[in-house]
């Protein structure tokens, strides 16, 4: 029977909710009848329908229940700590993953690591992974049926929000003509002239399939076009893959490459000269022993891959002059900040323009993409038009051509990048805030839809400043909000993204979720 006086858990579990939260504030440990019933009667049910996943009733009910069904969404009892939702009145319950430990301990006897890219295996933070199984809005669930806020948004392409109707129907339209033409295409033509419009340095792009495929044609072309072979990169930037840019930097001192991981041979990185980032002089010197010699400078214009890094325009300007001084070719890597900070890029927000740029991510609309573009007298130095081969059966691949086109129709109405800076901005300022209060050493900042954070005092100039971090305190805390159903990307030298998707909700749910988790450090 019903209460007759209202009491607090009396109220509907919201199932739908982007987060998880079932533990009982001390207040309220001691529940009304109303609760108690309400639990021994989903436990009842659970035993009736027989979802036990392992164990007897008496024992197994506390350590490991699968999923009953309420209002549609999975709600689960233990193998890991987490929160689900109850407005005012929360119960125990734990944040289970059994399903994502099955499918990931055979992907391990499948793929090296079980995962196709080494972040995703959660290396930097302990624990396993979750398998995702469905993403929208701004919104993941796993196949356990948990349910998250995502700041990783597949690390930066979901600006609009996963799944976007708009793209969705545009890549649908599309697929009904074929998936590949390996032929040039319509839609080829059409993206190029978005891009070319909106980023200052681009006359020319060639798509490629990947930001890495993107920064190997640009190495080559770089070479290719002042017929030298040296070039410097920053310390903690990341541009691919390719043995040329993995390269381990000296301790903030420029120096020969060495390589950073086996089987790239000392020969790959031995024209690869590193620099300290927001540091000038590092790269002074570097024109200064290498007279003549240097090809290009190469870098990301917002750090994102050694967390979240921005550079002082001071130090774009002073690399703009130094590569117009000595005759080199300067680059930008914007895979990442390319239509996310701005719709022209970091170029566009700093008011620097490089002479080649580097994009991905954004531009094909969460499908395989990638593009190196720049003056035209550089460009067409690419085959056929010139000497510099580089080639690709998926470039121009006419699905990622139409997500792309979708995507950046959607970004270029007025307000996008307005928005995507206030909730950034509310976000990061209200972690910030609620980790200082908890007495924890904070650093960090964002620009537009991208955002960052370490566990120092800083500030963080460079990787050198991030490495200081406490990296066993965020695996920590990544792992509370985690069970607490906020994904976050699992590394601390990892931006976080946001999208046009989060809602002013999403925000605040997701700092309640970080005073709690920072509470607990």
């Amino acid at each position: 029977p019903r209460p007759s006086s209202p009491s607090p858990c009396r109220k509907r579990v919201n199932m739908d909710a982007p987060y998880t939260d079932f533990r009982l504030r001390n207040s309220q440990r001691r529940c009304s009848p109303a609760l108690v019933g309400s639990l021994v009667a989903n436990v009842a049910l659970v035993a009736g329908i027989g979802f036990m996943s392992y164990g007897n009733l008496g024992s197994g009910i506390t350590r490991s229940l699968a999923a009953s069904r309420v209002n549609g969404v999975s709600a689960h009892v233990p193998t890991r700590t987490g929160r689900l939702a109850c407005n005012s009145a929360v119960a125990d319950v734990t944040h289970v993953t059994t399903k994502s430990k099955e499918i990931f301990d055979e992907a391990k006897t499948l793929m090296p690591g079980g995962v196709s890219s080494p972040v995703r295996a959660f290396k930097s933070v302990g624990g396993e992974p979750v398998v995702f199984d469905r993403v929208k809005g701004a919104y993941a669930w796993d196949v356990d049926g948990n349910k998250y806020i995502d700041y990783v948004g597949t690390w930066g392409p979901a600006i609009l929000g996963h799944a976007d109707e708009d793209v969705l129907n545009k890549v649908k339209e599309t697929m009904e003509k074929g998936t590949s033409f390996g032929a040039p295409g319509p839609l080829e033509n059409e993206l190029a002239k978005m891009v070319i419009d909106a980023v200052p340095s681009v006359e020319m792009v060639r798509f490629t399939n990947s930001g890495t495929e993107a920064c190997m044609g640009m190495i080559r072309l770089i070479r290719a076009y002042t017929n030298r072979e040296k070039v410097i990169k920053f310390e903690g930037c990341y541009h691919g893959h390719a043995d040329s840019f993995l390269v381990q930097a000296g301790s903030g001192v420029a120096t020969l490459g060495l390589p950073d991981s086996p089987g790239v041979p000392k020969a790959a990185t031995s024209a690869t000269l590193c620099a300290q980032y927001n540091d000038l002089d590092s790269v002074k010197k570097i024109f200064e022993e290498n007279k003549d010699e240097i090809a290009g400078i190469i870098l990301e214009p917002v750090v994102g891959n050694s967390g979240f890094i921005s550079p002082t325009k001071e130090f774009l300007q002073g690399l703009r002059q130094l590569c117009d001084e000595n005759g080199a070719v300067l680059v930008f890597d914007e895979v990442m900040t390319g239509f996310r900070i701005a719709y022209g890029g970091a170029q566009e927000h700093f008011g620097v323009t490089p002479d080649v740029t580097t994009m991905g991510k954004v531009i094909g609309g969460g499908l395989p993409v990638g593009a190196y573009g720049g003056k035209k007298e550089i460009m067409e130095m690419v085959a056929p038009a010139g000497p510099m081969y580089q080639a690709g059966t998926l470039s121009g691949n006419p699905l990622a051509m139409a997500a792309g086109i979708a995507t950046l129709e959607k970004l270029k109405q007025p307000g996008q990048y307005d928005k995507l800076d206030k909730l950034t901005s509310r976000l990061i300022n209200g972690i910030l805030d609620a980790g200082r209060e908890a007495g924890h050493d904070l650093c960090g900042g964002h620009i537009s839809g991208m955002f960052g954070f370490f566990f120092t005092k800083g500030p963080v100039n460079c990787f050198a400043d991030a490495s200081n971090s406490d990296t066993d305190k965020f695996a920590k805390w990544h792992r509370g909000m985690l069970e607490r159903g906020v994904y976050l990307a699992p590394s601390q030298y990892e931006a976080g993204f946001m999208s046009l998707a989060h809602t002013e909700e999403d925000i605040d749910n997701t700092i309640a979720k970080a005073k709690e988790v920072f509470a607990t450090l």
